[in-house]
Formats: structure tokens, C-alpha cells, sequence
């Protein structure tokens, strides 16, 4: 996701922010207001022109699920839509009945697909906006230092039902034992029913987060994500405006990074994004305000390795605070390290999204 823009490596709020939706310098300067409603969550002027998406999708949580359940992923793509003039509605269908549905052309694209090549033909894929990652989780003391699923062969391992992580979980030699939900898997877990859970690294995030002691003295943690897949928005092809509306999308997830809309969706507190599109990820709080200690648990958006930055721009993440990337913690101002005194953003949800009981 590279710029068009020929602004510093440690941009101003305001030329971040042009950047982050790929506006030109001038129209940057001359649209400053418009600009600020978009970047607040406010409908552009033309947005009255409403378009609308059916979308298909397979209930996966927490990334996709009906509505007020956890559903991280449509959350965030219904978002981004909706800042360009576009509702959506989603569908929900069995993993065995996705594709079909995905490519027959009774559905305009789907807000949470992975990439391949026959899906190609048919949709025009968005950059990939979010990262599934599979970790093995055991209780306290437990060997989590398997590589793939192929090295867990005899193992009980509770999964969420529904799941479809292909032929690399689903041929795998383990006796994978069906669960109703993540806090049922861990459930299993902890009562002796299972030797593992695979779960979501964005959920074991919350879990470490919300639950730091509980996580450190009975849960032992994999590092090595056991599947890794992007996700994609996509939209068909023969779809009149599916260029542009892909395209608008991509802008807009830059831009949902820059003001936080990802912490609040994500009910994370620290992210590691490419928020600058130089190659090199930055780690973004969820406000300016983040405290006094440089953070421990930081949800990574990818795990790959991002591209070689250039020879002069830095090679490590830096932090981003008040619309400036410092290079390491030591340089972020005092400033920003002070207690957050102020009331959490009331469009952020404050209950649990998970319910964990131990």
C-alpha cells in the first residue's frame, strides 16, 4: 500500500491523514474541512447517492457472525463501506455452502474471504485488512511448541464448530473435539476434557489482555501460529463499480488505522499497522494518552515479515502518538505518557466481548 505523496517519513496529523486516503498535497490543503468529517466517521457530501452490497459470509467467530455476537471482521468492513456512501447486509451460510454461494453470482462479494486463485477470476480482492492466525494454547506447563498441526498426532484439541481452515487442519492427524464457542473451548480445556485449544491469536490477545494473571499461572501459550491466512473484502467482478468501491475501501482502512476506529472494533489497546505505508509497521495506542510504561501486549495486524523498507527510513517500529512516528519509546514525550484522565470513547463498547470463566 504505497503513497503517491512526497511527505516526511514522520508526517503531520493532517498530511498522514491525506496520505492515509490518498490525496494529493494541494487537495489535501483545500479540502481540510471535508477531510475531517471523513476522517471523524461523517458521511462525505456525496454520500447520499447510497449504494448497498449483499454480501455472503459463513459464521466464523469472532470475526464473522450474526448481529450482536462478536464479528470483528464485518464490524470492520461495514465500516469502511459506510464512510464511502455504501450499506451492506451480510448473509450467513455453511462453510460447505460458501464458495458456491461466493461465486454463482446470487451475492455481490463478501466482507471476509481468503484469496486463491479460482476466487481471483470471479472478485477483485481488497489488500488484506486483517490476519487469522490459529495458536495452540495448553494448560500451564504444557509443551505449545509444535510447528503444524501434523505434530499434534493423538492429541484432543478443542476447535470452535464451523471453522474451515482447509485441507491443513481438516486431514491433520489430531482428534479435533467440536466446541460452541471460545470460552466453551477453553472450558474443555480447562477441566481435563482436551489437551489444547487452537484459537484465534486476536483472542488469546483479549485473554491475555483481560485476564493477565489467570493467562500467565494456567494457560501455556504457543508463539508459532499453526495456519496462517489474510483477509480480504471482495467484491464480483461484473459488478458495474467494483473497482472503485475496492479501491475506496482500501483508503479507508488506512485511514480507520489512523484514528483509532481498528482499536475500538478490535477492543484492542495497542495495534502493530503500517500506518505511514513505508514498509515498516508502527505501534498505534488506542488514544495519545496511553500511559507511563512502553506496551507488552501489542496486537500485531500481520505477522509477515513486511517489505525491506529503503536504505535511509527506519528498520525497527516506531510509535505513533499525536500524529507523529518517534522512533522508540525513549523519544515519545512525556507528555503522552501521562495517566489517560479522560472517559473511554463512548462508541467503544465497554463490555467483555468474551465471557471466560475460570
Amino acid at each position: 500500500m504505497t503513497s503517491a505523496l512526497d511527505v516526511p517519513v514522520y508526517p503531520t496529523p493532517h498530511a498522514l491523514l491525506c496520505r492515509a486516503l490518498s490525496i494529493s498535497v494541494v487537495g489535501c490543503l483545500l479540502f481540510g474541512a471535508p477531510l475531517a468529517l471523513v476522517i471523524a466517521g461523517q458521511e462525505p457530501l456525496d454520500s447520499a447517492r447510497d449504494r448497498q452490497l449483499r454480501l455472503v459470509s459463513t459464521a466464523w467467530p469472532p470475526f464473522t457472525n450474526p448481529a450482536g455476537q462478536p464479528r470483528f471482521a464485518l464490524d470492520l468492513v461495514e465500516e469502511a463501506l459506510r464512510r464511502n456512501g455504501i450499506s451492506s447486509t451480510t448473509t450467513i451460510v455453511s462453510a460447505a455452502q460458501f464458495t458456491a454461494a461466493l461465486l454463482n453470482g446470487h451475492f455481490d462479494g463478501s466482507a471476509a474471504a481468503w484469496k486463491d486463485a479460482e476466487r481471483e477470476k470471479a472478485l477483485i480482492f481488497s489488500e488484506p485488512y486483517l490476519e487469522n492466525r490459529l495458536v495452540l494454547v495448553g494448560r500451564f506447563g504444557s509443551d505449545v511448541s509444535a510447528k503444524t498441526v501434523a505434530d499434534l498426532k493423538g492429541k484432543r484439541i478443542a476447535i470452535v464448530e464451523g471453522y474451515s481452515y482447509g485441507e491443513s487442519v481438516d486431514r491433520a492427524e489430531p482428534i479435533f473435539v467440536g466446541s460452541l464457542s471460545e470460552e466453551d473451548s477453553l472450558a474443555q480445556l480447562l477441566k481435563g476434557a482436551v489437551d489444547y485449544a487452537l484459537m484465534d491469536e486476536l483472542v488469546v490477545h483479549y485473554i491475555v489482555d483481560r485476564y493477565p494473571d489467570e493467562s500467565r499461572t494456567r494457560l501455556q501459550i504457543g508463539s508459532t501460529p499453526l495456519f496462517t491466512r489474510e483477509l480480504h473484502f471482495a467484491v464480483e467482478r461484473t459488478h458495474a463499480d467494483a473497482a472503485s468501491i475496492v479501491a475506496d475501501f482500501n483508503r479507508q482502512v488506512r485511514a480507520m488505522l489512523a484514528d483509532r476506529t481498528y482499536h475500538r472494533l478490535l477492543h484492542v489497546d495497542w495495534i502493530r499497522g503500517d500506518i505511514d505505508g513505508d514498509g515498516v509497521p508502527e505501534y498505534i495506542p488506542f488514544d495519545d494518552r496511553p500511559g507511563p510504561k512502553e506496551p507488552q501486549n501489542v496486537y500485531a495486524l500481520f505477522s509477515t515479515p513486511p517489505p525491506e523498507p529503503a536504505a535511509t527510513g527506519p528498520s525497527t517500529p516506531g510509535f505513533y502518538l499525536g500524529g507523529t512516528i518517534y522512533s522508540d519509546w525513549a523519544s515519545v514525550p512525556e507528555s503522552y505518557k501521562d495517566v489517560n484522565r479522560h472517559p473511554p470513547d463512548s462508541r467503544r463498547s465497554t463490555a467483555s466481548v468474551f465471557e471466560f470463566t475460570w
